[in-house]
């Protein structure tokens, strides 16, 4: 599913989930970047140029918004719509991972 879609569809890319809990607190690009990698604990990395595209795509959608672009790198923070995305995706995740520990639960594999 390409990132226009799954946007449309409400839905998050695992790149527009990190980037929108990443800006949960304002930062610029190589910050993001780095933020990303904590918090997925070194699992998930994001690239410039997917950065800088999946940026303009949350600024376009409204789930991003410019706090700074006074200094020589924008600033960038998670909009109130961008935060009830993400908690959305959050319990939408949550319940999958329910659904699936049950199943396996069940066959008692888990």
């Amino acid at each position: 599913m390409s990132r226009d879609t799954s946007l449309k569809k409400g839905e998050l890319t695992d790149t527009y989930y990190y980037i929108l809990l990443s800006l949960m607190k304002p930062k610029h690009g190589y910050l993001i970047m780095k933020s990303v990698e904590e918090i997925s604990k070194n699992t998930f990395s994001i690239g410039p140029a997917s950065l800088y595209t999946s940026i303009r795509k949350l600024l376009d959608a409204g789930l991003i918004k410019l706090i700074d672009e006074s200094s020589q790198r924008k600033i960038y923070m998670t909009t109130d719509e961008g935060v009830k995305f993400l908690k959305r995706d959050i319990r939408k995740k949550r319940r999958m991972i329910e659904a699936a520990e049950k199943i396996f639960d069940e066959r008692g594999k888990f």
